[in-house]
């Protein structure tokens, strides 16, 4: 198993090494922030405030090493444009939640003074511009032939950007109520690592369970299901499952009631 990590990452770092020292770079950072999320005390909303940059190190480096994979196997696409757009939207709002976190402040939702209003927005803007960018590979999975690939891992690739794509602008969302509970004000009621609400409404469920659709869905369809019906299947229920959690959250409901964390 080791060794087939290992050849993993030889092989990413072959394809596209800029995307893959990116994503080492952040995959690294996470692991400081999650050591100091034990030996430090400052705490934003309740929460110790490194939990936001180790998540957003974790979820970027993700990203980073994904879409490396996935733009390897596209053919006619100079890759240079999108991996520069990715570490400097990224790199900057990274740096900026880590700079936030360290004067324990917030990140998000803040507007307190001109310039944290001003950082706020192109933050939402950066979220926008690499959800279009990878739009626009999506497009290219579904007009392009990939015969050296399984059918059924081309189509989990294709379905995961889609929902990806949805659920990255639910966190559109988020940001128009400037908030990411419904019945509280930005609860952290700290669920696990994860920081979900135990007790109102998440918003982030939703979001985190869409967006990752973009790993999770290939890593199922090349590994267990090996089906195109069986892929469509699972992708489907897959995006009912983000589509539930976020009607849920709308609904004031925590992922999990009180009762069934008591029983668990």
């Amino acid at each position: 198993m080791i060794e087939g990590i290992l050849n993993f990452i030889q092989e990413l770092k072959f394809r596209n090494e800029s995307l893959f020292w990116f994503g080492l770079l952040c995959l690294s950072l996470s692991i400081i922030f999650l050591v100091l999320t034990k030996i430090t005390s400052t705490q934003v909303h309740g929460v110790n405030a490194w939990f936001k940059p180790f998540k957003f190190a974790v979820s970027i480096g993700l990203f980073s090493w994904t879409m490396a994979l996935y733009c390897d196997y596209l053919s006619d696409f100079n890759v240079t444009p999108f991996n520069w757009t990715v570490i400097t939207l990224f790199g900057f709002e990274l740096i900026y939640i880590i700079f936030q976190a360290s004067k324990g402040q917030l990140s998000h939702f803040n507007i307190s003074t001109p310039t944290h209003s001003l950082i706020y927005s192109l933050m939402g803007l950066i979220a926008v511009l690499v959800t279009l960018y990878t739009a626009y590979i999506g497009l290219l999975f579904l007009t392009q032939s990939f015969p050296n690939l399984p059918n059924y891992y081309v189509w989990s690739i294709r379905l995961g950007i889609l929902i990806f794509i949805v659920f990255s602008f639910e966190g559109g969302l988020m940001g128009s109520r400037m908030n990411h509970s419904v019945g509280a004000i930005n609860d952290n009621s700290n669920w696990w690592i994860l920081g979900w609400s135990k007790t109102v409404g998440d918003l982030r469920v939703s979001h985190f369970i869409g967006m990752h659709a973009l790993q999770i869905l290939p890593l199922l369809s090349f590994y267990i299901f090996k089906n195109t019906k069986a892929t469509i299947v699972i992708s489907i229920i897959y995006g009912l499952l983000a589509t539930t959690t976020l009607v849920q959250a709308l609904n004031g409901k925590p992922i999990f009631t009180q009762n069934e964390q008591k029983e668990s």
